[in-house]
């Protein structure tokens, strides 16, 4: 799988793809058509009749576990927490840089100059108070250190602002607005080059904590075990990945500024009042040809966002634990329904006085964990992370407020999130909730366990019972 389509024709032959062939209007129609039927559980939906357009539009993509499999290659049965896993043990081996080819599907349609109309896409209206049609739900601006060289790839909200400007919401602190500085300083602007469409991995990875300094198109290589193929834009010196489905290459002015806002978040809340925010200067466009838009519906949980969130944050979180190199960690999950972000949940065999605490402040101190999350639970090894069942019941029967929780009262935090003052968004406390029997204690409660004996019996025998699902034993 290396584009969009592969990703599509994948999910139809799972059963996992809707396609409407009936005319529905971009202006909200076909967002709320979208948003419903994420929150029934529904299959990806291929739009191809959207009124104005002959641009079919993919939404819901990643709206399921089975789909994201489906993305990373991955037996479609597996849970967020497998798939992470998954991710993990293939991002901490060697990872793989792009192949620079000289051509791609990318290039079949160039425009530029005065023909260049961000409007000739179906670009949705999302949300009745959103300040515009967004263009970048599912997309990733492409940068470049213009020091190191290092590329980046970071997912940030674009809104459209005319027919060759559209906004990028760069949070301080973000690796663009790092890169986007270092221009500042150079008084220079900064060339971009924002992506929508081809392979998943590359939106999945675009939005991810990746570490600073780390080529994003390296780590899709680990993941995929193969080199991304990026052609080198003559126009931008920017690699793009052959196989995208549009590219909008352009220019960011860091001190030009133009009011965005506000947008129906991911959290389920407007993200506020219109503010000034920098811009991409469309000044050319690839597309392949019959391209295909991708959008991502957003709001209250469950939604693409979340889904992705869920999963590179808790892929990149158990990767960061792993670097540092703590042992007893089995699982890892940072559910979708804490809109992908605020809550991590922790599976740790204890080994020693102080361990499980000691895994809950190693998450907040990791790249992934030190941005905007507001809790870790840890619990022992006999629960799986993912398990919101086991986990509840781990912190009635094991977790005790005043001996297992840590206040920590200052943390980076995330300029979207709604619980925060709107002008008071940048520090957020954290609270560690350790739900396992202290490791020292002589005198435990005795678990309830089912005997291994009679269970090995049952697991020999577990077809013959014809019970119609697959035991998590």
């Amino acid at each position: 799988m290396n584009d969009l389509r592969s990703f599509i024709r994948e999910c139809e032959k799972h059963g996992q793809l809707k396609t409407i062939s009936s005319v529905v209007d971009w202006n909200m129609e076909l967002s709320h058509i979208a948003k419903v039927n994420e929150e029934a559980g529904g299959s990806a939906l291929l739009f191809e009749n959207v009124q104005g357009y002959s641009i079919p539009v993919l939404t819901s993509a990643f709206t399921t576990p089975s789909r994201m499999a489906i993305a990373l290659g991955q037996p479609p049965h597996y849970s967020m927490a497998r798939l992470a896993k998954e991710w993990m043990l293939l991002a901490t081996k060697k990872l793989v840089p792009p192949t620079i080819v000289r051509d791609g599907p990318i290039m079949e349609n160039i425009v530029s100059g005065d023909d260049v109309n961000l409007y000739d896409f179906p670009v949705p209206f999302f949300n009745a108070l959103d300040g515009g049609r967004f263009i970048g739900t599912a997309v990733y601006l492409i940068t470049k250190d213009p020091d190191s060289g290092w590329v980046n790839l970071g997912t940030y909200r674009m809104q459209v602002h005319d027919g060759k400007r559209c906004g990028v919401q760069m949070i301080k602190g973000k690796h663009g607005d790092l890169i986007l500085r270092k221009y500042q300083q150079r008084k220079e602007k900064m060339p971009a080059a924002a992506v929508i469409g081809g392979d998943p991995l590359l939106f999945l990875v675009g939005s991810s904590m990746i570490p600073f300094q780390v080529n994003e198109y390296d780590v899709v290589g680990a993941l995929r075990g193969k080199a991304v193929e990026v052609l080198e834009s003559d126009f931008s010196g920017l690699h793009l990945p052959s196989h995208a489905e549009i590219v909008l290459e352009g220019e960011i002015d860091p001190d030009d500024f133009i009011n965005e806002g506000p947008f129906g978040e991911y959290t389920g809340y407007y993200s506020g009042e219109p503010t000034p925010k920098v811009f991409l200067n469309v000044k050319r466009i690839l597309h392949r040809n019959n391209p295909i838009f991708w959008a991502c519906v957003v709001g209250r949980p469950i939604n693409d966002v979340c889904m992705i969130q869920s999963l590179n944050r808790t892929a990149s979180l158990w990767s960061d634990l792993e670097a540092m190199k703590i042992p007893g960690v089995k699982s890892v999950y940072i559910p979708a329904s804490s809109s992908g972000r605020f809550w991590a949940v922790v599976s740790v065999q204890q080994l020693y006085p102080g361990h499980s605490m000691q895994v809950g402040t190693a998450v907040i101190s990791t790249t992934t964990g030190s941005y905007g999350l507001k809790g870790v639970i840890i619990v022992e090894d006999d629960i799986a992370a993912d398990d919101w069942e086991q986990v509840l019941w781990s912190l009635s029967v094991r977790y005790d407020p005043l001996r297992s929780t840590q206040i920590i009262n200052r943390g980076r935090s995330t300029s979207l999130d709604p619980s925060l003052p709107i002008d008071s968004r940048q520090i957020v406390s954290r609270i560690i909730m350790d739900a396992c029997t202290p490791f020292e204690w002589k005198h435990k409660p005795m678990p309830v366990l089912l005997d291994p004996d009679t269970l090995e019996r049952i697991r020999n025998r577990w077809d013959d019972l014809q019970l119609g699902y697959e035991p998590k034993f």
